[in-house]
């Protein structure tokens, strides 16, 4: 491949720590990678952090530090086989270096499989990881690894970045380029630096002649050409997912498709997605239609286990049963309206009879005494009192006007009569 035909962000990649930027507190003066480096002793870690700040590449300059065969493998793509070859190539040629990109996509048994070698000291894994490890990798390799959080690369880190791009790089070098204005490229990146100079290549690969003026609106104007515009970490991020719920809880499923499509197509995290979507259908669907938050659990369990692109299939279908299901926020305004009394009254007197008496003392200061026990009379229900008596008789749940809580309020209204006003 022709120099000019590698990725700018490829041509671009550190191959020391004098040429990295961000990532301070782990690679500046007297910090613990950089102590690595020096001393030529590295352990197996886990990278935890966002997408384009630089995990991949201090996995490989800490493997040439130590003079180490280095292999990469996707978790996207690679299996147990996978692992197995290179632990075998480790076993006849000794002590490797193995990074395992996107680690928290491996599921248990593919983590196992690293752990007799990590243990014995064959391979060095590194992991790199955009999830929280705790809850993505097994306890067991995770007490094997040192984790170390990288962060979103700051403005400064950005504007140093680009700075050496058009500089420093044998492309972009023989044009004159001017950065007038970088807010654009700084926001559409979002502390992402393969994004940043992907974006950089872009303005390079879309105007003509030897001098490119870089304003916000050249920025804003090639990337929509480009792509459909989704930022993870700007603006339009929380534009789509507001429109998105919004689409939903207004029970317009092609709307909610036109925006789940948006996300998808941008990268959007799909447990994100998934979690946006459990929501829901507690906050605006709810008792309406219980089995909503049901189907919205598993969906968010299945994308998990599964991640793109067979996950957008199961995210299609739960956006149209969520759309498509009757709409209820009843228990939401239930939950506010008891906040804020609780915020007014502060900890009012929970009546005796319902208190707990797990002692003798409790027992003997009336806690407990008087309580009636539901299901000991007729329909399972006794008409006693549980608010404390400053708030008695004070209603939160009002039912909505749906099938589901017509029913449940003419159950209330059968039982407590006219105290709640049912």
């Amino acid at each position: 491949m022709l120099f000019d035909q590698i990725p700018l962000a490829e041509r671009l990649r550190p191959k020391n720590l004098n040429e990295f930027i961000g990532q301070e507190h782990l690679v500046g003066d007297r910090q613990v990678l950089r102590k690595m480096i020096e001393s030529r002793k590295i352990i197996s870690m886990i990278f935890w952090g966002p997408p384009g700040v630089g995990k991949t590449t201090l996995a490989n300059i800490l493997a040439n530090a130590v003079d180490l065969p280095f292999f990469s493998l996707s978790a996207v793509s690679a299996g147990v086989k996978d692992v197995r070859e290179i632990i075998d190539k480790a076993r006849r040629s000794g002590k490797i270096v193995l990074f395992i990109d996107e680690i928290h996509r491996f599921n248990k048994a593919q983590q196992d499989s690293l752990l007799g070698a990590v243990e014995k000291g064959l391979i060095v894994l590194i992991g790199a990881t955009t999830e929280n490890p705790s809850f993505e990798v097994i306890s067991a390799l995770l007490s094997r690894c040192q984790v170390y959080i990288l962060k979103e690369l700051s403005k400064e880190d950005l504007q140093k970045l680009i700075a050496r791009a058009i500089t420093e790089d044998e492309v972009l070098s023989k044009r004159k380029i001017t950065v007038k204005e970088d807010e654009a490229l700084l926001r559409l990146s979002g502390g992402d630096a393969r994004k940043l100079l992907n974006l950089l290549e872009l303005i390079d690969e879309s105007v003509s002649g030897k001098e490119i003026i870089i304003t916000d609106a050249l920025v804003i104007n090639l990337a929509q050409k480009k792509t459909a515009l989704y930022d993870k970490d700007g603006e339009l991020h929380y534009d789509i997912i507001s429109a998105f719920i919004k689409s939903m809880r207004g029970s317009d499923p092609n709307a909610a498709m036109y925006y789940l499509a948006r996300m998808i197509e941008g990268g959007e995290d799909p447990k994100f997605i998934a979690r946006r979507m459990l929501i829901l259908a507690s906050e605006d669907i709810g008792n309406a239609n219980p089995n909503a938050l049901l189907i919205a659990t598993n969906c968010f369990h299945a994308v998990t286990m599964i991640g793109y692109p067979e996950c957008s299939l199961i995210l299609s279908q739960v956006v149209i049963y969520l759309a498509s299901s009757p709409k209820s926020n009843s228990a939401t305004v239930a939950l506010g309206k008891a906040m804020n009394l609780v915020k007014e009254m502060g900890d009012l007197s929970i009546p005796l009879a319902i208190r707990n008496a797990p002692t003798k003392l409790m027992k003997e200061l009336n806690y407990g005494k008087d309580y009636q026990y539901a299901h000991e009379y007729e329909g399972n229900f006794i008409n006693m009192e549980f608010l404390p008596d400053t708030i008695n008789g004070t209603k939160f749940f009002e039912p909505g006007n749906n099938a589901r809580e017509n029913e449940m309020r003419k159950y209330l209204k059968e039982k407590w009569g006219n105290k709640y006003e049912y």
